[in-house]
C-alpha cells in the first residue's frame, strides 16, 4: 500500500483513529546492503518522543521502509500515559513484531525524553515529534548522545528556540549525527523533476510564486479554571497558543513556504503583511484567522503566500510558479505532487504542457527512505540548518502579520526572542507562559503593540 494523495486521506493526526493513513510498501530505491551501526546488530530502534498522530504516523513510515534492514520501535515516551498507550496498541495492530516496547520502555513526564533517549545506541534513531516548544531540547540532547534524529515541523515556537536548533545541527554536523526534518516534500521526484526544469531556464526567471493554505477550522472554547494550568496548556495550546506549537499558520503553511524558498534556491530578504479575525470571534485562543504576507528576495522578486481558517470560504491547498515563460504548479492538495508546466500563465488542465512521471509513494515515505538510507551507508544527511531557515521565514511572515511592520532575515537572524524563557525547567509545577483573562481568552496580536522578535 502506499498513503494516497486524494484528499480524503487521513492525516497522521488522525493515525489514532485510523491507522490505515501509515504508509507501506516496496521502495523504487534498490537493495541495499546494510551495514552494522550499532553494537553487535544492523537493527536501527526508534524511541517515540511525542506519541500523538503525528509522531505514530512517522513512525508508520520508518517501518515500512523497505530493504534496508531491520527497524524496530524500541521506547516510547510522552507527558500523557493513556495517549502512549493508545498509540502503542495501534502500532503493534499494525506492525505486530516490528514494535517491541516493553513497559520498561515506556515513559512518562517531563524528563521521559531522557530516558527514552539514554535508552539508544549511537546509529539508532529519536524521533522528535512533541509540539515545537520543546524541540530544541530534545534535539539538543539527542545530538550530545550520538543519537540520529528525526524532527517534526514546526521546528521551535519562537526565533530563540530556532537558533539554539541551529546550533544542535551545526554540532550534529562535525559528530557524523544525521538529522532528517518533517518538511517532507523535498524528498517528492516529481517536484525534484520541476526543479531540474527550473534551473535549467524551462520557465524563463522566476518574479512570483503563490502560496496558499485556506479552508477552515474550528476555535478554541474557553478552557475556564484551567486556562492558566501549564499541563493543561500543553494539551489544548496545541495549534491555539503560540508558545506552545507556534501557531496555526506557522503550522500549517511552513510547507508552502519552504517550497517557495526551494523554487528560488535562497531565503526572502524581508516580509510584509497583514490579517485579522473574524469580526466577533468566540475564539479563546491566540490565532487570527487570516494572514497575507509577502516575502522580497533579494533580486526584488517575490512570492506571496496565504493562509485563512474560516468555514464556509474558498479552500486551496497549493504552491504556483510564475516564470516570465509560463506557470507551473508545484504542489497540492494534501501535499499531493500535483506538478505540471503550462502552455503559458493559465493554471488549468486543459492548459498543461508538461507533467513528470508520478511519485510511486508519499512524501513522507520517499522522507524516510531517504533517511534510513543514509544511515545504513553513512552519507551525509543535515536538514537541520535548512529546517530552522524554512522556520524562519515562516515566522518571519507571523511576525510582519502579528506587529504590522516590515520584518528583515537580518532581525530573524540576530532575535533570541522566547515566549517561555525556562524550558529546561519546565516540570508539572512551572507557571504557565502565557495567561488567559477571566473570560478563558488569551492574548490576541495587535499590529502596533505586539512583540515577537
Amino acid at each position: 500500500m502506499t498513503r494516497s494523495n486524494d484528499a480524503s486521506t487521513p492525516t497522521r493526526r488522525q493515525f489514532l483513529q485510523t491507522t490505515g493513513s501509515l504508509a507501506a510498501g516496496v521502495a523504487v530505491l534498490g537493495t541495499l546492503t546494510p551495514r552494522v551501526h550499532a553494537a553487535e546488530d544492523n537493527t536501527i530502534r526508534l524511541a517515540l518522543i511525542g506519541c500523538g498522530g503525528r509522531g505514530a504516523g512517522a513512525v508508520g513510515d520508518a517501518l515500512s521502509v523497505p530493504d534496508r534492514g531491520p527497524i524496530k520501535l524500541h521506547v516510547m515516551a510522552d507527558l500523557v500515559e493513556s495517549r502512549m498507550a493508545a498509540s502503542h496498541k495501534a502500532l503493534k495492530e499494525k506492525f505486530a513484531d516490528k514494535v517491541d516496547v516493553t513497559e520498561d520502555r515506556k515513559f512518562t513526564g517531563f524528563d521521559a525524553y531522557r530516558k527514552a533517549i539514554d535508552s539508544l545506541r549511537p546509529g539508532d534513531i529519536a524521533m522528535c515529534t512533541t509540539r515545537a516548544y520543546i524541540r530544541p531540547v530534545h534535539v539538543e540532547y539527542a545530538v550530545r548522545k550520538g543519537i540520529h534524529v528525526f524532527m517534526e515541523k514546526p521546528f521551535a515556537s519562537d526565533p530563540g528556540g530556532l537558533h539554539r536548533l541551529l546550533r544542535a545541527a551545526e554540532e550534529a554536523e562535525k559528530k557524523n549525527v544525521k538529522i532528517a526534518a518533517g518538511l517532507q516534500c523535498r524528498h517528492s521526484p516529481a517536484r525534484h523533476a520541476l526543479i531540474e526544469r527550473i534551473r535549467e531556464g524551462a520557465m524563463g526567471d522566476i518574479p512570483l510564486i503563490r502560496a496558499n493554505r485556506l479552508g477552515g477550522a474550528g476555535w478554541l472554547a474557553s478552557q475556564g479554571d484551567q486556562s492558566n494550568d501549564l499541563a493543561k496548556q500543553l494539551e489544548f495550546g496545541r495549534i491555539h497558543l503560540y508558545w506552545v506549537g507556534s501557531g496555526h499558520m506557522v503550522d500549517y503553511l511552513i510547507h508552502q513556504i519552504d517550497e517557495c524558498c526551494w523554487i528560488k534556491d535562497a531565503w526572502p530578504v524581508s516580509a510584509e503583511g497583514m490579517g485579522g479575525r473574524v469580526p466577533e470571534s468566540p475564539d479563546c485562543g491566540q490565532n487570527i484567522d487570516a494572514y497575507s504576507i509577502e516575502y522580497t528576495f533579494a533580486d526584488g522578486t517575490k512570492a506571496f503566500c496565504g493562509f485563512r481558517r474560516i468555514n464556509n470560504t474558498r479552500s486551496d491547498f497549493a504552491t504556483y510558479i510564475h516564470g516570465t515563460k509560463c506557470a507551473a504548479q508545484f504542489s497540492g492538495n494534501i501535499h499531493a505532487a500535483t506538478v505540471h508546466m503550462f502552455k503559458d500563465q493559465r493554471i488549468a488542465k486543459e492548459n498543461i504542457a508538461w507533467t513528470p512521471t508520478d511519485d510511486a509513494f508519499s512524501p513522507w515515505q520517499y522522507e524516510w527512505n531517504d533517511f534510513i538510507d543514509s544511515i545504513r551507508n553513512d552519507r551525509p544527511h543535515n536538514e537541520g540548518k535548512r529546517a530552522v531557515y524554512s522556520d524562519l521565514t515562516t515566522l518571519m511572515g507571523r511576525a510582519a502579520c502579528h506587529t504590522g511592520q516590515t520584518v528583515t532575515w537580518e532581525q530573524m537572524m540576530k532575535s533570541n526572542f522566547q515566549f517561555c524563557d525556562y524550558l529546561d525547567r519546565l516540570g508539572p509545577d512551572s507557571p504557565a507562559p502565557v495567561k488567559a483573562d477571566e473570560n478563558g481568552r488569551f492574548p490576541v496580536p495587535i499590529p502596533g503593540q505586539w512583540t515577537e522578535i
